[in-house]
């Protein structure tokens, strides 16, 4: 039986599920149900933009305004949207290979911009829907369908990479613990900010090392973290195993779309303005 609520997708007729038995796909749903439910938030009152991958097929399960768009391209999709309707709760959601590696100048950039919106990334450190190739974040000597002697690639630390370029809001969580989850995913999506979320979660069919009790015995819940120090969030982010939970940094500061000229004297949004004809028309008259 489902726990999602008013977010139990809305598909008529149809229970195909692309997600294999065990994926820590559901387990990532459930939370990020108790964390829209804990914000007392309605499935009208959000938007999920996912790039391509298993993960990105979030959008069709859970009920929820959705876009499922091209590979690596959710970031600037949803930065967009909130540009245009600040009002919405804006995610962009996908794999660790979707962000960080056909994804990965977007999420660069995405941090410099920080636009506010939550970006969750699905981290099973495998390419899953394309059957186990090694991804940007697969452990070295893990073997894989494409690396059969063995990733020698160095993985990608997101955590550390986002911390050093300042980004507004920086966490990492284990879908193991959906409590834990849900908590780290409310706190993301109320930050003002662009917020990074990174979730943990096992490839049942072509991860058989990063396993739900490999996760389990290689992290750990940070306690007593001041995610405003910088030196201390990055230090925690550098510490390979056990890997540590929660929330490593915060920097607050203004967000994109507060800097937008269109919101200066009026916050509404784009959508619910009327064409102002005489305003434009002086405009034209005065500069060109």
């Amino acid at each position: 039986m489902s726990n999602l609520g008013e977010f139990e997708p809305k598909r008529p007729d149809s229970f195909d599920v692309s997600w294999c038995p065990g994926c820590g796909n559901f387990p990532l749903r459930d939370a990020l149900a108790l964390a829209f439910k804990k914000l007392e938030l309605k499935p009208t009152d959000i938007a999920i933009i996912s790039g391509i991958g298993q993960a990105a097929k979030i959008v069709h399960y859970i009920n929820t305004h959705g876009f499922h768009t091209l590979h690596g391209r959710a970031i600037p999709i949803a930065t967009a949207l909130k540009a245009s309707n600040p009002e919405l709760v804006v995610i962009a959601e996908g794999g660790d290979g979707d962000m960080y590696s056909e994804g990965g100048n977007h999420f660069l950039h995405g941090i410099r911009r920080n636009a506010n919106i939550t970006v969750i990334i699905h981290n099973n450190q495998i390419y899953g829907l394309t059957k186990g190739q090694g991804s940007p974040t697969t452990m070295i000597g893990q073997h894989t369908t494409t690396q059969p002697f063995g990733v020698f690639e160095e993985p990608l630390n997101a955590i550390a990479l986002a911390i050093t370029l300042n980004a507004s809001f920086v966490a990492r969580g284990y879908v193991g613990n959906i409590q834990h989850t849900a908590e780290i995913l409310a706190q993301a999506i109320n930050h003002k900010g662009f917020s990074i979320v990174e979730l943990f979660q096992p490839c049942v069919s072509f991860n058989k090392v990063n396993t739900y009790q490999w996760y389990s015995q290689h992290t750990y819940i940070m306690q007593n973290h001041n995610p405003k120090d910088k030196m201390q969030a990055l230090q925690k982010a550098l510490e390979n195993d056990p890997l540590p939970l929660g929330i490593f940094y915060i920097n607050e500061k203004i967000p994109f779309e507060e800097y937008l000229i269109a919101y200066k004297e009026d916050k509404k949004p784009l959508y619910k303005r009327s064409a102002q004809t005489e305003k434009i028309k002086r405009f034209i008259e005065d500069n060109f």
